[in-house]
């Protein structure tokens, strides 16, 4: 992966990740060439672009996506693959700070990304490894204490299947003695997130839908016949979607400061004895624990350990995944401590200051939706469906996200990455010392 995305070459390949290792065949899509006439374009082929021109396409528009690489290439075919419902603050956060009609509406609507996911599987026939069961594990009485005022304010907006886990009970889940307890979503999961990408381009190519891989974006045109345009050609469209994310770069200046690409990272274990894939994790449960700087891990269809965490601000890789994420993963499991480890990976994910999505418009005919803030493969698939409904003239929900107010991240881009290592120092050190 580069160092910065902003400076990539293309085409790019994937990471050398798991996922690509263990990909579904795809076809190769050909690259924009010429003058193409659509409904609607959409930039970005990731988790956002494939969410949005398949609900578009289901309700009988023509859409056309654009991807500077290939389907899946960025954060979307390269993540954790959990899919963690609820947004990257907490309900009580957005009533507090937007108010309680606010919460209300994004409340109903915590659960329903990882929903939508489900509905495409099943419908589509995705092939994805898709598992039931997603558990958040306390490190401490405070995070647990935490825990319960979550499953008390999700129950308000009428989200059920939680269940608290004591010291005990969470082993069922992650057999380890770091945990005093946690809270299972049961409609939590987790899934091989590049085949749930390839999964969902092909099923737009089923509704005539059209991607264009290996065609990054130079320029976006608006006004009465917004145009997007690439080296090799344009696509003129009645209305036009930007979902480049954190991989968006200088194409969109408008939206280049309202969001930071930060580097995760991710590591894929050989392939375990099944009797000990059962044994560490039995219910077969993804698992992130509630630190700031949180690892989060799940087992493989083919029982491997899928162990990830760190953050990088900014967006640039560690020069050694594996040496950053090895002390984590054994002190999770001792058993593993030395461990082959056969995939070790980096991906940006987008974070705004707000840590909640920003959704939008920049024009009238232009509509934008990036920053889920390390909650993407649930919320993209949310966020999709909210675009086609705006763009259907149902403009309620997607307007709860949009009214909410979004700030560029203070100190411009030369100060924003010290600016956001010393917010994290600060929560580091509160959780270090206990508070």
């Amino acid at each position: 992966m580069s160092r910065n995305p902003n400076k990539q070459s293309f085409p790019a390949p994937h990471a050398p990740s798991y996922y690509a290792a263990t990909a579904h065949p795809a076809p190769q899509r050909p690259s924009l060439a010429g003058a193409v006439r659509t409904q609607v374009c959409i930039v970005g082929g990731g988790f956002s672009g494939l969410a949005t021109a398949l609900s578009l396409a289901e309700r009988g528009y023509e859409v056309a996506v654009v991807e500077a690489n290939q389907v899946g290439w960025g954060a979307s075919g390269r993540n954790g693959g959990q899919l963690v419902n609820g947004y990257s603050r907490d309900l009580d956060v957005v009533e507090r700070r937007y108010g309680s009609a606010a919460a209300r509406a994004l409340g109903a609507m915590a659960f329903e990304g990882a929903a939508v996911i489900r509905e495409r599987v099943a419908r589509y026939g995705i092939d994805c490894d898709l598992r039931d069961g997603g558990v958040f594990a306390a490190l401490n009485e405070r995070q647990l204490n935490e825990l319960k005022t979550r499953v008390t304010s999700w129950q308000s907006y009428g989200h059920d299947e939680l269940q608290m886990l004591d010291e005990n009970s969470i082993r069922e889940h992650s057999n380890t003695d770091l945990y005093v307890g946690g809270l299972l979503d049961k409609r939590g999961g987790h899934l091989h997130p590049l085949n749930l990408a390839l999964g969902e381009a092909a099923a737009i190519e089923s509704l005539s839908g059209a991607i264009y891989e290996r065609s990054p974006v130079i320029r976006i045109e608006s006004g009465a016949q917004p145009t997007v345009h690439t080296a090799g050609g344009q696509v003129r469209a009645d209305t036009i979607v930007v979902c480049g994310n954190a991989y968006l770069g200088k194409t969109v200046p408008a939206l280049r400061d309202r969001v930071m690409p930060v580097a995760t990272q991710v590591m894929a274990t050989e392939r375990l004895a099944e009797a000990t894939a059962a044994r560490l994790m039995p219910a077969g449960s993804c698992v992130e624990d509630c630190n700031y700087m949180l690892d989060y891990y799940r087992m493989s269809a083919d029982h491997r350990l899928l162990f990830g965490g760190g953050t990088v601000y900014g967006g640039t890789t560690p020069a050694d995944i594996e040496a950053k994420l090895r002390p984590h993963l054994a002190r999770t499991f001792p058993e593993l401590a030395d461990v082959r480890i056969d995939y070790a990976w980096s991906g940006n994910f987008a974070l705004t200051l707000t840590r909640i999505p920003h959704m939008g418009e920049l024009e009238n005919n232009v509509f934008f939706s990036h920053g889920y803030s390390g909650h993407g493969v649930t919320t993209t698939h949310l966020a999709g469906r909210l675009i086609a409904e705006a763009i259907s003239g149902e403009r309620e929900r997607f307007d709860a996200f949009a009214a909410l107010k979004n700030y560029a991240f203070p100190g411009g881009r030369l100060f924003r990455v010290p600016l956001s290592v010393l917010g994290s120092w600060y929560y580091q050190t509160r959780e270090k010392i206990g508070f």
